[in-house]
């Protein structure tokens, strides 16, 4: 084969020849880096989707002789961030030596375990079912990947004689079938039936290319997506408008996402009936473009093609019977609980359909795609890099669909093919060996004072343990330095002024439009004067009242409706302090705001009980390390009233405990996550004292 070096019209090429040089000789890494490449092109491939692999020859541990090795991307990996530990590697022989005991289409399943007697390295990642698929290929270095100019195609009325035409005879065809061993044995036959091509379409499924350098396999994949692309180019709109037209106008941006954020908490209460679910929101011109045309009501019926979006999709999206400018009320829920049933009614109906003797038992039937004409698409999911992905996989099935439109007709898999790879016994033990959850996991917290020492810390605690965080603080620019340690997958922030109702509001919309909803809501914000009676004036008193007690209760308010529309209940966390209960000197101001958040959270947690929502106190004392509230004159004033310098302060807090010991911020967040965690779920208007034992400040 000879791949001349070309620019792609279509797609790009990311290949950088100084990191290649750097490889020379290793073919390993020559992989894993032509994997990478491949993979952070949502045009080339989608997250988790297809698989890479290259020949070597390496020196058998037992006999000392040269030996053939595959390796592999193994199974449940992505190649975008492929390392080396996510590969097998297999001998080539053993591998060729399993057609010896192949029993036919029935027993499928049992090869995949087979594959484990043919591992050469022993640190090998599971191998994948598409491992012969490699294996059968005589090629040095193969991709196997799913993109959507490739898939249009394959998913195509016309794909067969699409490929046959535009590829001049250079691509095989070979129709839909579901991966495994016998799929193998049909690309092997389709190459020795089509010499000297270049690579294969597999029908609904994707493209497998090869060359005989890592540089050459990668050009030889971006030669035939190009080629494609370009000739899905060259017919949108050319016999009729892409998707029919569209039949719907999209409201402005910023009226988008003011509609999503009003009903993520609606959606994401009926998406959480079995299990509580993250949510994403995108209003991108592709989906846009879908859900405003005259073709989505045939078209997302139909489900997706590729077997790698449906299993992350489900086979077919909810679609909102809502106008862009629905008035999102609390009558909105009772709307939207009929769509939700049908849709539960149709999916037990397809499990029932089709389900065989062995299939595993029907999953959360709810969607995890909802659509949204004018405004965009939402979707669910267990955490917020799944629910992403989700998003991200429908788009490449929305690409799909308007690609084979424009050049045929698209055509979804039968129910029964796509039933056979959703419930297939080998996803479902890949399902089996996820890590198990944390107790945090598939819950969003929203915090305030988020950037502060405390703050951090129960931002870190509650991540630790699975759950989303929002951070809100008054200071902008120490929200971007927090933000700096999480990905977009974890965390989001906005700038927040517990004083001004409007910046609550803004937040908590954004925490929805982030995530779906908010679970947990923490009082963290606030500030810190130590004066006598005398000296306090009335600016600071209200400054104190309305950060500490008005802004807690406006918070909690925002929270516990957001909380009320998702419909599972939640939990808010104030923190307050050992001076709300203990009468220090020179502290009427701090102390008696303090008093009041303690007050009010027994008020609300009483309040509030009946919707299973529980609010709890958290006490801390002294805590300086990293603490906002000692900056300034606060630590002045605390140590002039005991009469010590300020750096005495910390043995001074710890020598008056009955634990003598010093309060870390990382104390507080423990104490936070004991409410929330699972350990004391029924258990509200508590408080517990963080403060080393301190016999005054004793609740009862």
């Amino acid at each position: 084969m000879n791949i001349i070096e070309k620019s792609f019209s279509h797609i790009e090429d990311r290949w950088n020849k100084e990191e290649e040089d750097k490889l020379k000789g290793q073919e390993v890494g020559l992989l894993l880096y032509r994997s990478n490449t491949l993979g952070s092109d949502l045009k080339i491939t989608n997250y988790g989707g297809g698989n890479t692999s290259c020949k070597t020859i390496e020196t058998d541990p037992l006999t000392k002789e040269q030996t053939e090795v595959m390796w592999v991307k193994g199974s449940g990996g992505d190649i975008g961030t492929l390392k080396r530990e996510g590969l097998a590697g297999l001998y080539m022989d053993r591998l060729q030596n399993l057609k010896n005991v192949y029993r036919g289409l029935e027993h499928e399943d049992e090869m995949v375990g087979l594959f484990y007697h043919c591992l050469y390295d022993l640190d090998s990642k599971a191998p994948s079912i598409d491992t012969a698929l490699h294996a059968f290929l005589p090629f040095k270095h193969i991709d196997h990947l799913h993109p959507d100019a490739i898939i249009a195609i394959a998913a195509s009325a016309d794909g067969e004689k699409i490929t046959k035409e535009l590829f001049e005879g250079k691509l095989s065809w070979i129709p839909w079938q579901r991966p495994g061993f016998d799929l193998a044995l049909q690309l092997e036959k389709s190459l020795k039936d089509n010499p000297g091509i270049e690579g294969i379409i597999l029908g609904g499924h994707g493209l497998f290319t090869w060359g005989d350098t890592a540089h050459e396999c990668y050009l030889n994949s971006l030669d035939k997506i190009n080629k494609a692309a370009a000739y899905l180019e060259e017919n949108y709109g050319k016999e009729r408008p892409v998707f029919g037209g569209q039949v719907i106008t999209s409201l402005p941006e910023d009226q988008r996402k003011e509609q999503a954020a009003k009903l993520a908490p609606f959606l994401r209460g009926l998406c959480s009936g079995e299990n509580k679910m993250i949510g994403h929101f995108t209003d991108d011109d592709r989906v846009l473009e879908f859900i405003n045309s005259a073709d989505l009501d045939r078209l997302a019926p139909m489900g997706t093609s590729c077997p790698d979006h449906f299993l992350r999709t489900k086979i077919r999206p909810l679609v909102l019977p809502l106008t862009p400018d629905e008035i999102i009320d609390a009558s909105i829920r009772e709307k939207l609980k009929a769509s939700f049933s049908e849709y539960r009614d149709y999916y037990a109906k397809y499990y029932t359909d089709h389900k065989r003797d062995n299939s595993p038992a029907i999953r959360d039937s709810n969607p995890v795609i909802i659509l949204w004409p004018g405004v965009g698409l939402f979707s669910f999911a267990k955490n917020k890099q799944t629910a992403r992905v989700a998003s991200e996989f429908y788009i490449n099935a929305i690409n799909v669909m308007k690609g084979a439109e424009a050049v045929s007709s698209y055509v979804s898999l039968p129910l029964q093919e796509a039933f056979d790879i959703e419930y297939w016994l080998l996803e479902e033990a890949k399902l089996q060996r996820m890590p198990a959850e944390k107790p945090l996991s598939r819950r969003v917290l929203l915090i305030t004072g988020g950037s502060g020492g405390i703050g951090k810390s129960i931002a870190e605690v509650f991540s630790a343990q699975g759950a989303c965080v929002f951070f809100t603080d008054i200071d902008e620019n120490a929200l971007e330095a927090v933000m700096a340690g999480y990905s977009a997958d974890h965390a989001g922030c906005m700038a927040m002024d517990v004083t001004d109702q409007s910046n609550i509001d803004a937040a908590f919309k954004k925490a929805c439009l982030t995530f779906g909803g908010v679970d947990i809501v923490v009082n963290c914000a606030g500030l810190a004067i130590s004066k006598p009676m005398t000296d306090t004036n009335e600016k600071e008193w209200d400054l104190l009242q309305d950060v500490i007690v008005k802004g807690q209760f406006n918070v909690s308010k925002a929270g516990a409706d957001i909380m009320r529309i998702q419909g599972f209940g939640g939990d808010i966390v104030n923190i307050a302090s050992k001076n709300g209960l203990v009468s220090g000197p020179n502290n009427v101001g701090y102390g008696t705001a303090k008093g009041a958040q303690i007050h009010m959270s027994r008020l609300l947690a009483a309040e509030l009980g009946p919707e299973k929502i529980k609010v709890n106190v958290v006490n801390p004392d002294a805590v300086i390390t990293g603490s906002k509230i000692w900056e300034g004159k606060w630590a002045e004033g605390r140590a002039k009233a005991y009469g010590i310098t300020p750096e005495e302060l910390p043995e001074h807090y710890a020598k008056r405990t009955l634990l003598n010991e010093i309060i870390e911020a990382e104390d507080i967040a423990n104490a936070a996550f004991a409410f929330v965690g699972g350990l004391l779920s029924k258990s509200t208007g508590n408080i517990l004292n963080v403060d080393g034992g301190i016999a005054a400040a004793f609740p009862r």
